[in-house]
């Protein structure tokens, strides 16, 4: 519960930190524009407002881990959802106004989440988790996002350490297999995830584990 806090946190305050040019450079989504990111942050907000407040009687099916499902077709930018985001996101047109609505729905859900019993089940995507559970794999939502929003602003602010080390911890159960102790944090996820490719040195400190894997796309 903690941990997104202050990944969520981090990532309100990179967003509100950025000047009105960067939110028409490119983000490290296939496809979108940094303003694009930040309208679906304001999506993925709303999504947590709607599930802490769908309680359910059911036993839990999924864990912060099992949320995710891996596919094998990386993202194109061309998904129904994806080009109505893209609309959405231009339909703003002002960056200071795309700002102020993450800002607004962000803080709802930031402090939903904070008042939220962790053990209260909710319901989201045919699947029931605990709010705990629910609000601990957006760890890792939080934090590739971080990541793609800076991923062409050297200059902003990175995601927290602890934040990095969780989404990475997260990635490897996923994967079932850790990557190599060489890589740091933000290399394992942007590799992992096809946000970057490994260089040849990295690919040689995979072992057979990781054969024909990478990318894991997360769904």
């Amino acid at each position: 519960m903690d941990l997104f806090q202050l990944s969520w946190t981090a990532l309100r305050t990179a967003v509100a930190g950025l000047a009105d040019e960067d939110f028409a450079r490119p983000s490290g989504c296939t496809g979108w524009l940094v303003r694009d990111l930040v309208c679906h942050l304001v999506i993925d907000a709303q999504d947590v407002l709607i599930t802490l407040v769908t309680p359910s009687a059911e036993e839990p099916t999924h864990d912060a881990v099992t949320y995710w499902h891996v596919t094998d077709t990386p993202p194109a930018g061309d998904d129904p959802l994806d080009a109505l985001t893209v609309r959405l996101a231009a339909a703003y047109e002002d960056p200071g106004l795309l700002t102020f609505h993450l800002d607004d729905v962000g803080s709802a859900a930031g402090r939903a989440a904070e008042l939220a019993d962790p053990a209260l089940r909710v319901s989201t995507q045919d699947m029931v988790l605990t709010a705990g559970d629910y609000l601990s794999a957006y760890v890792l939502e939080w934090t590739l996002h971080h990541l793609d929003l800076i991923a062409h602003l050297p200059g902003a602010e990175r995601p927290p350490v602890e934040s990095l080390a969780r989404a990475r911890a997260m990635l490897e159960e996923i994967a079932g297999a850790p990557f190599p102790a060489s890589w740091a944090d933000e290399d394992a996820l942007r590799i992992g995830t096809g946000r970057r490719a490994p260089t040849d040195a990295e690919r040689a400190g995979l072992d057979g584990r990781w054969d024909g894997r990478l990318p894991l796309v997360l769904g």
